[in-house]
């Protein structure tokens, strides 16, 4: 299963393409991150983002695409970036027909680690390890594109879905086409709780 994981931000969006086999075993397929400047307006900054994701999207032809889930949180300028990239890789993955998949960063966390308040260093020290790379990949927006990416095969056993699901929301999981024991584990962990379609972005 191909995974296309973002970490969406408008100055800095994470973008990790990740293979992963049936047995978990996880293979890096390219990673950047997409910037913008702030002194462009918003438009062109989620135009500039866009033509990114589209770039790597064409060339790598995920099977799916899983994506932060946005929160509430004191910076309201920062809710909002990242709310509207979410909105636009939605976007792009709806007219390529690709199931997408919303994480929060604490499920993930427990994906990854094993802990759901593991810190940004334990998430990307295990992303390294998981992918068999002799560094962490960075900046830390890097790592948590391909830790979303590999939550998202892990949680759903390598099956892409049919449609946008919030996997924190049940009756979307349910309605997604995992099978009983995966929808049974996935209800208890929730209880428990770079190529060159990058380079040729500009900056």
């Amino acid at each position: 299963m191909r995974v296309l994981g973002i970490d969406p931000g408008l100055t800095r969006c994470g973008v990790g393409v990740v293979d992963v086999e049936a047995n978990r075993t996880a293979r890096l397929v390219d990673v950047v991150v997409l910037r913008t400047p702030a002194d462009l307006d918003t438009p062109n900054r989620l135009v500039r983002i866009a033509e990114g994701l589209e770039a790597i999207l064409d060339e790598h032809r995920p099977q799916a695409v899983a994506l932060e889930r946005v929160f509430a949180r004191s910076d309201v300028s920062t809710i909002m970036g990242t709310a509207q990239i979410s909105g636009v890789a939605m976007l792009l993955a709806a007219r390529r027909r690709l199931p997408v998949a919303l994480h929060t960063p604490s499920e993930v966390k427990a994906a990854i680690t094993g802990y759901g308040r593991a810190d940004k260093a334990q998430v990307g020290a295990m992303v390294a390890r998981i992918l068999g790379l002799e560094s962490v990949p960075k900046p830390a927006d890097a790592a948590d594109s391909l830790a979303l990416a590999i939550c998202h095969a892990w949680r759903t056993g390598g099956v892409a879905g049919a449609a946008v699901a919030d996997s924190s929301n049940p009756d979307a999981a349910s309605a997604s086409t995992l099978t009983p024991a995966q929808r049974a584990w996935l209800a208890a962990e929730r209880s428990a709780a770079v190529s060159g379609a990058a380079r040729r972005v500009k900056e």
